[in-house]
């Protein structure tokens, strides 16, 4: 049996990767930080390398010796004021693992992208042939994912890398330690706390569906090609309504416009630039919350042969772990 490398398998879809492949007889090796939380796998029989993208040693050693590398190290924080951190670990640590990958003679690599690298199609629903068409509004965290796949799909034309790039929808479910920013929303709905909603979503995708994919795409992907990973749409009337009624409370009622969280986060941005602090909520992040595009996954669906649960599914277990783990912490101070 081959040897797979999780790379950022701390992170939400990083972890269930390895879930997976663990739970597919495989031999797993993880790249993580000293910093990084691994909660959600430290129960695995994995064998661990410590490292940072920034570090082309630490990369090649925990390369050495696997067929596949899962590449799902991603900096996913688009209210940063200062953008350089985006580009250093999307753009060029991708960079950096390519080359190792190709040194160390890699036959399968499969990247993390995102479906926010999708055009928009006039018809509204983007497929894997529509190229980025929106940069003059596009803010840097999407700009350098879209850099990151452009560089990703000229290493896989042009050098020979075994790659197959995954552009995934967000994300759901339970093991969202952290948890990430799309999935806080959830927690904070299901929790009561959350008494408005606003115009916006994109397409999502149960974490667990997603790691299949992943794993399909080592097994089925053709190299050079990207494939939509997303079950369906979901707004966030619709994801809040869902979060709510798992989490037993009244859904929001409060239809916030959006020009008003523009007029908040422009204002935001005016602070965040006086105090040189960054502010999660801004026009960036406002942005990726409201633009992207509506797609379709049927390519992952046919050549894959993915079937991914209804998102439902996902959600209703992303609230029982956020109020199970939130019990956890709760015991753990008392």
């Amino acid at each position: 049996m081959t040897k797979a490398l999780v790379m950022g398998a701390s992170g939400f879809l990083g972890s269930h990767i390895v879930m997976e492949l663990v739970a597919a007889g495989r031999d797993v090796r993880i790249m993580v930080r000293t910093s990084s939380n691994t909660r959600a796998i430290d129960n695995l029989d994995v064998e661990r390398v410590v490292g940072e993208i920034t570090d082309r040693e630490a990369i090649a050693s925990a390369m050495a010796g696997c067929d596949t590398v899962y590449h799902s190290i991603v900096d996913a924080r688009p209210w940063l004021r200062d953008p350089t951190p985006l580009y250093e670990t999307n753009v060029e640590g991708l960079r950096r693992s390519m080359d190792v990958a190709l040194e160390t003679g890699v036959k399968h690599f499969i990247f993390t992208s995102t479906f926010g690298t999708i055009g928009i199609n006039p018809s509204g629903i983007s497929t894997e042939e529509d190229k980025f068409n929106w940069w003059d509004k596009a803010p840097h965290y999407i700009r350098c994912r879209v850099e990151a796949e452009d560089l990703f799909m000229a290493y896989c034309r042009d050098k020979g890398l075994p790659g197959v790039a995954m552009c995934v929808g967000n994300t759901y479910g339970a093991n969202d330690v952290a948890p990430t920013s799309h999935g806080k929303l959830v927690k904070d709905v299901a929790s009561g706390n959350m008494p408005v909603y606003w115009s916006g979503g994109g397409p999502s995708v149960g974490i667990r569906d997603a790691a299949r994919a992943m794993l399909l795409a080592e097994e089925k992907g053709h190299i050079g090609e990207r494939y939509i990973i997303a079950e369906r749409w979901v707004d966030f009337k619709e994801l809040f309504a869902l979060a709510a009624k798992a989490g037993g409370v009244a859904p929001p009622k409060i239809r916030v416009p959006v020009f008003l969280l523009y007029t908040a986060a422009g204002l935001l941005d005016v602070a965040s630039f006086f105090t040189r602090k960054d502010y999660r909520v801004n026009v960036a992040s406002i942005r990726c919350a409201t633009m992207l595009p509506n797609v379709d996954s049927s390519m992952a669906r046919e050549e894959l042969g993915w079937a991914p649960e209804p998102i439902e599914k996902s959600i209703e277990e992303a609230v029982a772990f956020y109020e199970h783990d939130g019990l956890e912490a709760a015991h753990s101070t008392a």
